[in-house]
């Protein structure tokens, strides 16, 4: 499992120690503007596929790609 963990940056030093002292864990720094990226990303396609399933469910009303290509 990966985790991203927003910390103040006078903590980060010492909860990167401590994360170290765990062999189970493996620490990999992430500059902030990376990782805030991702995430932005990752939640787009979450909620395109919960409103997929919800097309699919019939409980939203899908559009079609000629439409939503015009608006762009």
């Amino acid at each position: 499992m990966k985790l991203v963990i927003d910390v103040k940056d006078n903590k980060a030093e010492l909860l990167l120690e401590f994360l170290k002292t765990l062999s189970y864990v493996k620490v990999k720094a992430v500059p902030a503007e990376e990782s805030d990226e991702k995430a932005a990303i990752i939640a787009s396609v979450k909620q395109a596929v919960e409103e997929m399933k919800l097309v699919k469910a019939g409980k939203l009303k899908g559009r079609d790609a000629i439409e939503v290509l015009n608006e762009l």
